[in-house]
């Protein structure tokens, strides 16, 4: 599952623990340093965002690169993906994915120093199909943004995140 991206090869967990097992004290290490910049896909012809696609964010030249997949999965990769590289393997798609370094959400984050990083899980009240869905949070001097499962895609919010998100916070 590249989906033609270079250096993208997915490793999908599920459950908060997993994930802080395998990522945590990476994630962690991630705290002091500077988003210095950010990488999404977007489609040429009209500019839409394809959240299907890994959200990538360079703090200080670590490059971390997340990706939520199915209702449950979610990647966390370190380093793989070269946002340079042409995305390939869509010639019969009306379409062209390209990356891009534009997004009114991630572009105020921009040479903030990363205070802490979050991993949320969705424990609703009333139990729902996301239920046990983990977000990462990364907070900054000016504020929050998370990139969270959409059902199958990634979702990028910022601000509070909602009260049914049960914080494990990573580091300091």
């Amino acid at each position: 599952m590249s989906m033609g991206i270079s250096g993208f090869e997915p490793s999908f967990l599920s459950g908060v623990d997993a994930i802080r097992q395998v990522h945590g004290s990476r994630l962690a290490a991630l705290i002091g340093r500077r988003l210095t910049r950010f990488a999404l896909v977007r489609f040429a012809e009209d500019g839409d965002w394809y959240a299907d696609c890994p959200v990538v964010l360079d703090l200080d030249g670590v490059q971390v690169e997340v990706c939520h997949w199915k209702f449950d999965e979610l990647s966390i990769g370190w380093d793989t993906i070269d946002t340079a590289a042409t995305i390939t393997g869509w010639e019969c798609v009306e379409l062209t994915p390209k990356w891009s370094h534009r997004d009114e959400r991630l572009e105020p984050f921009v040479g903030q120093a990363l205070c802490e990083v979050t991993l949320l899980e969705w424990r609703p009240v009333d139990r729902d199909l996301a239920a046990g869905t983990v977000a990462v949070e990364f907070t900054f001097p000016n504020g929050c943004l998370r990139i969270v499962n959409g059902l199958d895609e990634n979702r990028v919010e910022v601000g509070a995140a909602y009260p049914d998100y049960v914080r494990h916070r990573l580091g300091r």
